[in-house]
């Protein structure tokens, strides 16, 4: 009984990282320390949403009021925008 069990255990793949791991990744890229991509090499992070999830969650920065990351149209843009409608 407890070898068919085990035959029907599969190993978790997510990892869970202590509060203060967390904590110590969102002050470094808080602080301009480091990048993203260099936090998860250097704790191992599989996932740059994960790092992301806990800069929403634990970081200072206020997600509601961010400005998207679209250029602004230049004035040739615009006034062929104009013309065109």
């Amino acid at each position: 009984m407890e070898e068919q069990l085990k035959s029907l255990y599969i190993k978790r793949t997510q990892k869970d990282y202590s509060l203060s791991l967390k904590l110590q990744i969102v002050k470094e890229v808080e602080f301009g320390e480091s990048l993203i991509t260099h936090c998860r090499q250097k704790y191992g992070i599989k996932s740059h949403a994960t790092v992301l999830n806990w800069l929403r969650t634990y970081g200072n920065f206020d997600w509601d009021y961010q400005r998207p990351y679209t250029m602004e149209k230049t004035p040739e843009q615009r006034i062929m925008e104009l013309e065109t409608s």
